[in-house]
């Protein structure tokens, strides 16, 4: 009975999802899910746009050169060996090119690897507003969301395992002071592909529904418009966390605890694997996420807190559900 509910709760709160899967054949990046990953869009199609550039300056010369400096043309070849101008302009645009990539690059660098300091972005945020600055606050909240800031984070860590994720929600505790904690599984591992073994092998009928290699028995779930603040460490071996969607990828280090951010304002499943060689089932080891309201995210811990996992899936099932109706976000 308690399934039920948390499936009905949740189909009532159900809104369209979008999957964020890799695409056979498709070129270029997922569509971004986060600022992050826009921000990096953005400086790939920048950089892009010079090595083109480049690529065609160096096509043209060389193609010049064949033509007007071949032995028909140059019977009696030029003595030179050096030119001054030419030898300043192949240094100092370089140079110049290289500086206009950082100008670009750093300052994504930093917004994507220091964690923002909300309480900061709450009050500048009230600043610009006070001071009438409508248009510097708009742009100021396209990148640091002031809104959400005023919410406060979303603490996960992620342990990687051979050859699984742990998920860690330490704001999340039990009526025993445990935080919540849960491993992640691939369920595609050692299972055939037919649908009716997925369901003999594991009693989920959901499993046949997941993208191969991608799916988890339970996903890593987030609220939507909430900062997430993550943290890596491995149990073993060097993995990395990484959802191309996001933006992210940080590795996962014995002994030691990196952190990111992200924050993701459409709900949906979202897909990553490990991206850091860590055995023979690296290929193995996916991520999933699924980026849900506040209601089904409040709803999905109490269930994940008293130990009931199955109900607590089936809060945040809706998109697994409507599978099919399902846009994925790279045909769009």
């Amino acid at each position: 009975m308690r399934h039920l509910l948390a499936a009905l709760c949740a189909a009532v709160m159900a809104s369209p999802a979008l999957a964020f899967v890799p695409q056979d054949g498709a070129l270029g990046f997922q569509p971004a899910a986060t600022r992050i990953a826009e921000r990096i869009h953005v400086f790939h199609h920048f950089v892009l746009i010079i090595i083109v550039l480049i690529t065609l300056l160096v096509l043209g010369l060389l193609l010049w050169i064949i033509m007007r400096h071949n032995r028909k043309a140059n019977p009696v070849p030029k003595k030179f060996s050096h030119n001054t101008l030419i030898e300043v302009i192949w240094t100092v645009v370089p140079a110049l090119i290289l500086v206009a990539i950082a100008s670009q690059s750093f300052p994504n660098l930093y917004y994507q690897d220091v964690v923002p300091n909300l309480q900061q972005i709450t009050d500048k945020s009230d600043k610009l507003i006070a001071d009438g600055k409508t248009a510097q606050q708009e742009r100021f909240a396209k990148d640091y969301y002031p809104e959400a800031a005023e919410k406060g984070f979303v603490n996960v860590k992620a342990q990687g395992n051979q050859w699984n994720w742990t998920y860690t929600y330490p704001d999340l505790v039990d009526d025993s002071g445990y935080p919540l904690e849960f491993v992640s599984n691939p369920v595609h591992v050692g299972i055939s592909a037919d649908a009716d073994n997925y369901a003999g092998a594991t009693g989920r009928t959901d499993f046949a529904s997941k993208p191969r290699n991608l799916g988890v028995d339970y996903p890593m779930v987030i609220p939507e418009d909430r900062f997430v603040r993550y943290y890596t460490a491995a149990a073993d071996v060097i993995h990395s966390w990484a959802v191309p969607a996001f933006g992210v990828k940080t590795d996962a280090v014995p002994g030691r605890l990196n952190e990111g951010w992200f924050l993701v304002e459409e709900p949906g499943v979202y897909y990553g694997q490990c991206s850091e060689l860590c055995g023979v089932n690296h290929a193995f080891m996916p991520i999933e996420v699924r980026v849900v309201s506040q209601a089904q995210f409040d709803s999905w811990a109490e269930f994940m807190l008293a130990g009931d996992y199955e109900a607590a899936y089936a809060t945040v099932d809706v998109f697994a559900s409507n599978e099919q109706a399902t846009q994925f976000a790279a045909k769009q």
